[in-house]
């Protein structure tokens, strides 16, 4: 008989987990004293969303969470990563402290307690108030002094309950698609000095985000980022195109990474950026670089280095024929599971990694009889966690995973159309129907393992 399959075992307390993030499935968005967002307003932009698409309702977790958290307990979800939305909270971005938007919370905090539920919060994942931007959004140092305020609001309402901090999501995203022309709200398409700067007040963001959950998080309380770090993978696992991985992850990661982790700016990126380069004042790096107590990462896919002419590592693009999800910017690379957290950890010497995304989005999830055969999300999702696994096994500091997403939201500018979410959501009904893989997924974490 031929030997039974080993099976792809994790490291004992991992912690397995999904994520959402407010703007998405919480709908209400004019409810209970709710200020506008960016998002709010960018999605009312003529083709800025596919279908027209708004925020306004989503998957109306904001009256559903008590259903949805009794549908991730039923599925061994036990640690759920979710963001707060700053205009529930802030409505005008500062001072005004809405207590309507800070019960909301406090009703959703006690749920998740009810249903035994571990919450892995985000300060913020893209959805400002508008009120900010109009006062020049990410491009003024008033973001920052903002945000302040809005963390320590936050922690001390929350830190008997939250003890896993994130300070923001994604810094790259909100900033360079955001104010470089990228499709992102507020939809600004500013030079590379401006988005430079407003990379620099997100991490000084990040700073006062730490600096809240020391000073109010209580006993106990974790912070961390969660980055989309420029994720690359050698063709082949030659000693010679695994440098040229390193090198070129070491240069693209040099504007988030490098601040946090070694309190100053690389001068290989500052001479990239020539008179481009970000205004930095007296003390930023201080707070930027105060330590963290671990690094969340979403994974989705990867670039393709090798070691091209001369030494100098070169990119290889796929061709069109290449496996890819039906978001394009998508492409199969389950190794990127595996290397991007082993860059991590080997250059920039961090302990405590997880993986805060990873997932897959398609547009022909549909329901029939009563279920959803996404077998493309299952093989996509079993193929990543073997990689990720295989890091777990050579020692590589993983300490969790969750999965993106809990339910299929409004996917920014692809608006309902594409579905990341284990749950499918019928956004006409609201109705919730468990995908194949969110049934795969709980075996996963029943056995801790990947058959």
């Amino acid at each position: 008989m031929p030997a039974a399959p080993v099976p792809f075992l994790f490291p004992k307390k991992f912690i397995w987990g999904a994520a959402t993030a407010a703007p998405q499935i919480e709908g209400a968005a004019r409810a209970g004293g709710k200020g506008e967002s960016v998002w709010d307003r960018f999605a009312r932009q003529p083709g800025a969303v596919a279908d027209g698409d708004t925020l306004d309702r989503a998957c109306d977790h904001y009256h559903r969470y008590e259903q949805d958290f009794a549908l991730m307990r039923a599925l061994g979800i036990r640690h759920y990563r979710l963001s707060l939305a700053w205009p529930r909270i802030h409505p005008d971005g500062d001072h005004r402290i809405n207590q309507r938007g800070v019960d909301f919370y406090h009703r959703l905090l006690d749920s998740l307690a009810k249903h035994g539920i571990t919450p892995w919060v985000t300060m913020f994942h893209w959805d400002l108030p508008q009120a900010l931007e109009d006062r020049g959004g990410w491009r003024s140092r008033a973001v920052p002094e903002a945000f302040a305020t809005y963390a320590d609001t936050i922690v001390k309402a929350y830190g008997d309950r939250v003890k896993n901090w994130i300070t923001l999501n994604e810094i790259r995203c909100f900033t360079l698609h955001g104010y470089g022309g990228g499709g992102k709200a507020p939809g600004a398409n500013e030079g590379s000095r401006v988005v430079n700067q407003t990379m620099h007040h997100a991490l000084l963001c990040h700073g006062h985000g730490v600096r809240a959950v020391r000073e109010h998080g209580g006993r106990g309380a974790r912070c961390g980022l969660t980055d989309n770090c420029e994720t690359v993978v050698p063709v082949t696992e030659s000693a010679a195109d695994i440098a040229a991985a390193r090198t070129w992850f070491t240069a693209a990661n040099q504007p988030v990474l490098d601040p946090i982790y070694r309190g100053h700016y690389a001068p290989a990126y500052l001479k990239r950026c020539g008179p481009a380069r970000p205004v930095v004042a007296r003390g930023d790096f201080d707070l930027i670089s105060a330590p963290a107590d671990f690094v969340g990462l979403n994974i989705y896919t990867g670039s393709l280095v090798r070691r091209g002419r001369g030494g100098r590592p070169e990119l290889i693009a796929p061709s069109a024929s290449y496996p890819r999800t039906d978001s394009p910017w998508l492409n199969l690379l389950p190794r990127a599971l595996y290397w991007a957290p082993k860059l991590v950890a080997e250059v920039y010497g961090e302990k405590n990694i997880y993986i805060t995304e990873n997932g897959c989005g398609y547009d022909d999830d549909t329901v029939q009889r009563g279920e959803c055969h996404d077998l493309h999300r299952v093989e996509y999702l079993r193929s990543y966690l073997k990689e990720l696994q295989r890091a777990t096994a050579e020692g590589v500091p993983v300490r969790g995973y969750f999965v993106w997403s809990f339910l299929d939201n409004f996917e920014w500018a692809d608006g309902y159309r594409r579905r990341f979410g284990i749950v499918h959501t019928n956004f006409k009904t609201q109705r919730r129907t468990p995908k194949l893989s969110a049934k795969w997924y709980a075996e996963v974490i029943r056995g801790n393992r990947v058959l």
